[in-house]
């Protein structure tokens, strides 16, 4: 729709009313509905937005160690541009006109600390050096016959999953639920959010999508707003879901592969028929990028303490710093089959991660080898697990943070302002876990010590 029809669709709409979000540093959609007239004010120019959503964490604490907004700052607001591209009707709330925001700071410039304005500057890059970035992220996640009133007066524990038992690409459980499962497909498809498709994963009321692929922005929101409806949707068939990288030390975890391929034009530049694998020399050089920088920025596609409980040997997410040909115990998959389909697939991201920095991570670290011409490491066979030539990925979200806070790497493809206020976050983050008294210790020592 052109601007003009988007405008007039908020006119007509009979609610008289708009839904605005903004993604914060961990990925989590903060908004509010506004009247139609005010959206018509703003549509052009920009509204404000508390500063406070880069000042807290996921659950409204307020960060002690920020530089960018705190009790220093007075939590001003900041400016918010929306985004009349990211128009969409939402189908469960009566087709209602939704659009994504954007941060921008005084001079009307990208904030550097904005997720989505992040993405957007590395895809200028892409852009400058004549690629056309195409991703798509792919979700598992678990899903439970629960409320969130429940949960709360459960206290998290003894939930009832969707479905029973391990029943991985299960025909029985997809029919068992098939309301909650044909609604998904088809409310996302109406909220612009296509999958290619979706089916049980092994562990009790464990679901897999895959979003079909575009433009690496139009990826970002699509895999934000995937998480926040499948969640709302699920509200609408009492169902909780959610997107932890680890809910249960005996299961698998979740991951968010992300797919990625660069092109121009009808040209898919990562094919090369002549090449071994059928890899082309960018794409050799764009996987030898994310495999030296990743170790650097990890906490970006491994953002929280539980991140690093899904990367555990054994559980069908990587350790090691490897890639392979369709190899799933390897931190990089190549797929390699044709010239359309020809991508790279990153495993180490999780569920658990804000899209627009996983897909920042993977396409900014493989432009880095791609401009820095790095020869690719040859491929691991086999067991990727025990493949540690070229090292492991650090075990801690302290662990990998310490070496973003302190990696030229990292400030070079981000910037200092940006790696600054994130790694200030996660440090946030791993303070807050440290200081409480988990179940695990009080089984282990309340009686016995």
């Amino acid at each position: 729709m052109s601007n003009e029809e988007i405008v007039d669709y908020v006119s007509r709409h009979p609610s008289g009313r708009v839904k605005i979000a903004v993604a914060d540093i961990d990925g989590v959609l903060r908004g509010k509905y506004i009247s139609s007239e005010k959206f018509l004010s703003v549509a052009q120019s920009e509204l404000g937005f508390c500063a406070v959503i880069f000042g807290w964490d996921m659950a409204d604490q307020a960060y002690d160690n920020s530089s960018y907004t705190g009790w220093h700052t007075g939590y001003p607001d900041a400016k918010v541009k929306l985004s009349l591209n990211s128009f969409r009707k939402i189908p469960w709330e009566n087709d209602l006109p939704f659009f994504l925001g954007e941060f921008i700071d005084d001079a009307g410039n990208p904030l550097e600390v904005c997720p989505r304005q992040l993405l957007k500057k590395i895809i200028g890059e892409a852009t400058n050096l004549s690629y056309e970035a195409k991703f798509a992220q792919e979700f598992e996640w678990f899903n439970f016959a629960e409320t969130s009133k429940s949960f709360a007066d459960k206290d998290g524990k003894n939930l009832t999953p969707l479905t029973p038992g391990m029943f991985g690409y299960s025909i029985l459980r997809s029919s068992e639920r098939n309301d909650f499962f044909s609604a998904l497909f088809d409310q996302l498809k109406n909220f612009d959010i296509p999958l290619e498709g979706i089916h049980t994963e092994t562990g009790p009321g464990v679901y897999e999508a895959a979003i079909t692929y575009s433009d690496a922005l139009m990826a970002a929101d699509n895999a934000v707003l995937f998480k926040t409806a499948v969640k709302e949707i699920g509200y609408k068939h009492g169902i909780l879901a959610s997107f932890m990288a680890k809910i249960n030390e005996n299961l698998p975890g979740c991951s968010g592969h992300v797919h990625q391929s660069l092109w121009n034009g009808s040209i898919n530049l990562f094919h090369d028929a002549t090449q071994p694998n059928q890899m082309s020399k960018i794409m050799q050089q764009y996987i030898a990028g994310q495999l030296y920088c990743l170790p650097h920025i990890l906490p970006m596609v491994a953002p929280t303490i539980n991140s690093y409980k899904r990367l555990v040997e054994g559980a069908w997410a990587p350790t090691t710093v490897t890639w392979g040909g369709d190899n799933r115990t390897v931190a990089l998959r190549t797929l390699t089959g044709g010239s359309k389909s020809c991508r790279l697939e990153t495993r180490v991201v999780g569920s658990d991660t804000n899209p627009y920095l996983a897909l920042s991570a993977c396409l900014a670290s493989g432009l880095y080898g791609i401009k820095n011409k790095l020869t690719l490491q040859p491929p691991t066979e086999g067991n990727g697990y025990k493949d540690e030539t070229h090292g492991r990925f650090p075990k801690s979200l302290e662990e990998a943070n310490h070496a973003m806070k302190n990696s030229p790497v990292a400030k070079e493809i981000f910037g200092e302002t940006f790696v600054q206020h994130f790694t200030q976050t996660r440090d946030w983050e791993v303070r807050q876990f440290a200081k409480v008294v988990t179940d695990w210790e009080t089984k282990r020592y309340f009686e016995i010590i």
